[in-house]
């Protein structure tokens, strides 16, 4: 069920052999992002759970899913990335159907974070769903 773009990262993840090659690609994606605008980083858009400061901002237009988000950490903006690419431009009722657990297994992240951004990547993954709950 995953998107054209996340099914790119898991070829690129396979391509290299290296967890620090994977690291480094995870945080030029977050790199590559556009910032969130300040008046988009409020406590309403602000997830809970994470070690950094992270905000997620959905945007639902025509029954599709989209967000964008920010974090003052470079990994973690990467990990936004990461499910930017997983969740945009899904169908707003299929976002809570997807196994991000699942998913993301194929590129070993949980395996290679530390257990505060494995619990940030979870409380992420929860706000993105209760958003789209909330918006289906």
């Amino acid at each position: 069920m995953a998107t054209e773009s996340f099914e790119a990262i898991v070829e690129d993840f396979e391509f290299l052999d290296d967890w620090e090659d994977r690291y480094a690609l995870v945080i030029d994606m977050g790199r590559a992002m556009p910032p969130l605008e300040d008046a988009l980083k409020v406590p309403a858009t602000k997830v809970d759970g994470c070690a950094s400061q992270v905000w997620l901002f959905p945007e639902i237009e025509g029954g599709v899913f989209r967000f964008r988000g920010e974090s003052d950490a470079l990994i973690v903006r990467g990990l936004i990335a990461v499910l930017g690419a997983l969740y945009n431009g899904v169908p707003v009722a299929d976002v809570p159907k997807i196994d991000a657990k699942a998913e993301l297994a194929r590129l070993s992240l949980e395996d290679n974070l530390s257990s505060q951004r494995s619990n940030g990547l979870k409380a992420m993954i929860q706000r993105i769903n209760k958003l789209a709950v909330e918006a289906a």
